[in-house]
């Protein structure tokens, strides 16, 4: 069995394993009254991850036992490696320590990155989250797309901010490749939201956002004519097969806008590539952890809460509206995401690790 088809299969037991998570029974005998619990994530404020854990801080104070305080902390550094090198010395064990991933810190491990000093699985996973992207351009560079057809857009200069080639954005940045772009990344932005801004200030006219940031903060662009969507990464269904975004049906899929691009082609080694890492950065790119030394029964009192969280009555309206429209996997489920998460093919790995060398001058070696 290949491990693409093995990730396949992990893709489609995901909603299953989510729903066995739910019968997980209850472990008593941990109460966090008075205590503050330290919610890290290792970007700036201003970008998807920020919103993703501002999102659950309240409802985890609300429904961990005693009700602590939970608040989000920030500590942005190399694309989130330095934050993630941060996480793997604490050994925090009472519950007070929880760390948020994404796909941005999920890459350099996957690629073996030497700035990574993080073991993912020395972590304890209690949460993951799917989510989308959406990549928008200004205006007038919208114009020049005929339907999904990018052809009209080849041969302009395209300017990003971009956390780094080895970050989450290198499924943009080789999907802008496929479809023969001239985009030039300037690297070094803390998160996806300090690249907005670029946006924003007229400094670059090409980005992309994670579901939750796009909804906040790229819709209104749109609404107020200042950006045009140009595709989404998709979403898998349960067969493995890449589909629109449910957040966002309307904006067709990149594998839909290749398919319209004569440049682009989703058969061979760039396409194979570009999806598994794909697969690896969005549909489980959010993941919240413990600290490798805490017990079974802190662990346990988080999967009740977040369980407890999901099952509310007005869980997937508040989701929907501040996350957008998926899957929020706990206990069997989350560990099934975390498969999905950190682990790839070896050619598709090889693939990235050539292409990065090449086209950026990015050694791993």
């Amino acid at each position: 069995m290949t491990k693409l088809t093995t990730t396949r299969r992990v893709a489609l037991g995901l909603c299953a394993a989510s729903a066995m998570a739910f019968a997980a029974p209850a472990q008593a005998d941990v109460d966090l009254s008075g205590e503050t619990v330290e919610f890290v994530i290792p970007f700036s404020e201003s970008g998807g991850s920020a919103r993703w854990a501002n999102f659950f801080a309240p409802l985890l104070s609300e429904h961990l036992p005693g009700n602590p305080t939970v608040v989000v902390r920030y500590r942005p550094g190399a694309g989130s490696t330095s934050g993630a090198n941060w996480f793997q010395e604490q050994t925090t064990d009472d519950g007070t320590l929880i760390f948020g991933t994404s796909g941005s810190t999920q890459f350099p491990y996957l690629l073996g990155d030497p700035r990574v000093r993080y073991e993912y699985n020395d972590w304890r996973v209690v949460l993951a989250s799917g989510t989308g992207g959406v990549a928008y351009l200004s205006p007038e560079m919208g114009a020049m797309m005929d339907g999904l057809d990018a052809t009209g857009l080849q041969g302009t200069d395209f300017i990003w901010g971009s956390q780094g080639a080895t970050r989450l954005d290198l499924v943009a940045n080789l999907a802008w490749e496929m479809l023969g772009l001239n985009v030039e990344p300037v690297f070094g932005i803390e998160g996806r939201g300090d690249g907005r801004l670029m946006f924003e200030r007229g400094e670059a006219n090409i980005d992309y956002q994670t579901s939750s940031a796009y909804l906040r903060s790229v819709v209104p662009l749109v609404e107020g004519g200042l950006a045009v969507p140009m595709m989404t990464w998709g979403a898998l269904d349960n067969d493995g097969n890449i589909v629109r975004d449910p957040t966002f049906p309307d904006i067709p899929t990149f594998m839909e806008v290749c398919d319209a691009t004569p440049a682009c082609s989703t058969e061979g080694p760039a396409w194979e590539a570009w999806r598994a890492f794909f697969i690896a950065g969005f549909p489980a790119q959010k993941m919240i952890f413990l600290p490798g030394s805490t017990s079974d029964e802190v662990v346990q009192a988080y999967t009740d809460a977040l369980n407890e969280i999901i099952a509310r009555d007005d869980f997937a309206e508040l989701a929907e509206a501040t996350l957008g429209v998926y899957p929020q996997m706990t206990g069997a489920g989350a560990a099934a995401a975390f498969n999905l998460g950190t682990r790839v093919p070896d050619e598709a790995r090889d693939f990235v690790i050539n292409w990065l060398q090449e086209r950026y001058g990015v050694s791993l070696n």
